[in-house]
């Protein structure tokens, strides 16, 4: 079999001839991987996204029973190329004349359930994969009240990856010019206690202002900046003027 293959094993040795061991070193460190931190016992094999990027394009036949394999896999660039692949295909399968509505539907319920299962659990693999395979689907579909329960549901999740990826799949909407899914779950994560979700809330809300309208920003900074957490205030009003971010950034603290 060659390694051109589309099977879980011609991934993994394409991604072993790529390894480096310094590499992996560094990415362990950098994607928190020790005791206590967020990516504990996560294991770098020492492959960088555009080699990942590069092996995915390879491999973008790759069967979801074989997908599966790869997102089982302790290897943290496994799990990667698995997504990548992923959101090829559902671009591909977007595509209006290889239109493919079953298959984006079947890898938008593979990436939920391997959400549910821990298996998308750094915030590279879902900074890679939400916005598509639940953002972009959603809004595609027309989801409506199904898919904001969606996203409310998984922002209330007990797992700080699943809350990411509510958060990371509201780009698919804001890319589209819609930020109520934003501005819908951004007040219900103000308390949230992970620094990750202030990023990631302050990010879009960030993005709102830049692609959708910035008074739509300024209208939830007005409302809530004296109770976001600094970081989030931080990221969501970085592109606003000097004088703006300072007086926002000075309000008590509710």
């Amino acid at each position: 079999m060659t390694e051109e293959s589309p099977t879980a094993a011609g991934v993994m040795a394409a991604l072993a001839e790529r390894a480096d061991a310094s590499d992996a070193e560094f990415l362990q460190g950098f994607f928190k991987t020790g005791a206590g931190q967020y990516g504990e016992g996560d294991v770098f094999i020492g492959v960088r996204v555009p080699q990942i990027r590069a092996v995915a394009k390879r491999f973008i036949g790759l069967s979801e029973a074989q997908a599966s394999v790869l997102l089982d896999s302790e290897v943290h660039e496994h799990r990667l190329t698995a997504l990548v692949i992923a959101v090829l295909q559902f671009e591909r399968a977007g595509r209006s004349a290889a239109r493919d509505d079953v298959l984006r539907r079947r890898l938008h319920v593979a990436y939920l359930d391997a959400a549910r299962r821990g298996r998308v659990n750094n915030w590279d693999l879902v900074d890679t994969s939400a916005e598509y395979l639940v953002g972009e689907y959603l809004y595609d579909t027309g989801a409506g009240d199904a898919g904001s329960e969606l996203l409310r549901r998984l922002a209330a999740s007990p797992s700080l990856w699943e809350r990411r990826v509510a958060v990371l799949a509201t780009f698919g909407f804001i890319k589209h010019g819609e930020a109520g899914p934003t501005l819908d779950l951004a007040p219900r994560l103000l308390d949230d206690p992970e620094d990750l979700m202030h990023k990631a809330v302050g990010w879009m809300l960030r993005e709102v202002g830049k692609r959708v309208d910035r008074a739509e920003l300024v209208g939830f900074l007005d409302e809530y900046a004296s109770r976001m957490p600094r970081t989030m205030l931080s990221y969501a009003t970085e592109h606003l003027s000097p004088p703006e971010r300072a007086a926002y950034r000075a309000l008590p603290r509710k």
